[in-house]
């Protein structure tokens, strides 16, 4: 039985493997990006992951340790120089798998393999403005939609010109009282004035009597 056996062969043998992933491992440190099926790519990511993270360490045992993996020295020098200097604050996660679709004749799965802090691109890309929403709905809901409001900003301003008519009104109304008081104190005044010069009339017949 094949419990727990979640390894995948690849196909190939263990010493036809283990060269295979080396030598991609290899590609990737230098190019730091290569194109193959989506299964190597899984199967590399594995496989480098560690090695990455054991460059973090330099030191001579670290260096061993992976070119016992790499058999590269230059991909050795390449991992523990630039690469390790990228990586040093990312805790894991160095690589990226994109899938790219199928390619032609036997339909495999083709996907591309990366390093996440060297792709500059992929970095400095804006974020995706966010899409507004457009609601289904039918030109006959917005027909009506469009009625309705057209009605409620005519009642709307048949409702202002009401209110406007009534205070003119009302203003009209007040300066008429106004007017009429205005009138009434006219008059009053002018009674007053007159009262003073018939009391002197009478004193004068009053006083002629007298002189008799």
């Amino acid at each position: 039985m094949r419990h727990n056996k979640k390894f995948n062969h690849l196909g190939r043998t263990a010493s036809h493997r283990a060269s295979m992933l080396a030598n991609m491992a290899s590609s990737l440190i230098m190019h730091k990006r290569i194109t193959t099926t989506l299964a190597k790519a899984k199967a590399l990511k594995k496989y480098v992951e560690p090695l990455i993270t054991r460059s973090k360490n330099d030191t001579t045992t670290s260096r061993r340790v992976v070119f016992r993996y790499l058999q590269n020295k230059y991909a050795v020098k390449e991992l523990f120089g630039e690469v390790a200097g990228r990586v040093a604050d990312r805790p894991g996660g160095y690589t990226r798998v994109i899938k790219l679709g199928t390619r032609k004749g036997d339909a495999a799965e083709i996907a591309f393999i990366e390093l996440v802090d060297f792709d500059e691109n992929m970095a400095k890309a804006p974020k995706a403005a966010k899409k507004t929403r457009r609601s289904r709905r039918s030109k006959k809901d917005e027909s009506v939609n469009t009625a309705a409001e057209n009605t409620s900003e005519t009642v709307a301003e048949e409702d202002v010109k009401t209110e406007a008519k009534s205070e003119a009104k009302v203003e009209a109304n007040i300066d008429d009282a106004k007017k009429a008081t205005k009138s009434v104190e006219k008059k009053a005044v002018k009674s007053e004035k007159k009262a003073p010069k018939a009391e002197t009339t009478e004193a004068k017949d009053a006083k002629a009597e007298k002189a008799e």
